[in-house]
């Protein structure tokens, strides 16, 4: 009976032994797929991230263009507008100088 007792209690023993070794097996492996597939998850926010600042350096370099353009035309403006008032006042000058020039006469 004893041996009977033993035997079963071996038998017990193997079974849980042979179960706990497949589900360390199948942990690892599962282990193995979360791990890959966070890499995967991973690399595909990196490459989002990629096209985002891809995306705002492109826009940010547009906008900065769009600036010097705008920047370009206000001094190119300027500089008209100080010719003007610097031909202006040449008019001026010379219409003085008529002037004084007519009534000496």
């Amino acid at each position: 009976m004893k041996r009977l007792v033993l035997f079963v209690v071996a038998l017990v023993f193997a079974f849980s032994m042979t179960v706990m070794a497949a589900d360390k097996v199948a942990d690892k492996a599962t282990a193995k797929a979360v791990k890959s597939e966070a890499a995967v998850k991973a690399a595909d926010v990196k490459d989002d991230a990629a096209v985002k600042a891809a995306d705002v350096k492109d826009d940010a370099a547009v906008k900065a263009d769009a600036k010097k353009v705008k920047a370009a035309k206000k001094a190119k403006a300027k500089k008209a507008k100080a010719k003007k008032k610097v031909a202006e006042k040449k008019a001026e000058d010379a219409t003085k100088a008529a002037e004084e020039a007519a009534p000496a006469k």
